[in-house]
């Protein structure tokens, strides 16, 4: 590397530093987001947050509650195609986010995108996943699940699988919106779980559904 290209990567490297802080505190100030951690902690290391999808912005929610020692190594599983379609963008997704981008178009593929999460996986960074693949703009609590995650949890049976439940996200920032409304949100992170040996895939994705819903509405 060139001097002018070490100076040029600093550059960006701070920026996104700078960046990542100034979208964290602006998701802080308009949804005041309150972390539940209810049956598990916040730890170092690789895991799977896998969560309820219903706004562009949930996984900002996400990193934006975790611990900044992790969320610096915490990265969000998301649609190349979606965050390549501007400068803009394509600087927030792969430099201030560092995003695993999954193309979602498999004839223009030339990585599986199960390889390239256990990647990021095996380098130490944790991912925010979501199995339901697309926004749930339904009356349904949850769309079903794609088989993302379980092929995952089958490639790496030792990952913690952390359930994540937001609340209030998709009043912030309706589909079709691009000015938030401020109101308060809650994270709700929930125990782990792991993939059993020989567990077929439907019922782990129903158990990990379950896992999820168990958290909308809490057992007293």
């Amino acid at each position: 590397m060139t001097f002018a290209e070490r100076v040029k990567a600093i550059a960006l490297a701070t920026l996104a530093r700078w960046a990542g802080g100034a979208i964290s505190l602006f998701a802080r100030f308009v949804t005041a987001p309150r972390a539940i951690w209810s049956g598990s902690l916040p730890a170092a290391g690789p895991r799977v947050y896998f969560a309820n999808h219903t706004s562009n912005a949930d996984f900002v929610l996400i990193w934006t509650v975790l611990p900044p020692a992790l969320r610096r190594r915490t990265r969000p599983v998301a649609a190349l195609d979606y965050w390549l379609t501007s400068p803009l963008r394509a600087f927030a997704g792969r430099d201030v986010f560092r995003a695993v981008l999954i193309d979602r178009r498999p004839e223009a593929r030339t990585t599986d995108p199960v390889e390239q999460m256990v990647t990021a996986l095996d380098e130490g960074s944790a991912l925010i996943l979501f199995p339901e693949g697309k926004r749930n703009t339904s009356d349904d609590p949850l769309l079903p699940f794609k088989s993302g995650l379980y092929h995952l949890a089958r490639q790496r049976p030792d990952i913690d699988l952390v359930p994540v439940w937001m609340s209030n996200l998709n009043h912030v920032m309706p589909k079709g919106e691009i000015v938030p409304v401020p109101l308060i949100c809650t994270v709700t992170f929930g125990p782990a779980i792991r993939i059993a040996p020989d567990e077929p895939k439907d019922a782990f994705l129903a158990r990990a559904a379950t896992a999820l819903l168990d958290l909308k509405e809490p057992r007293s």
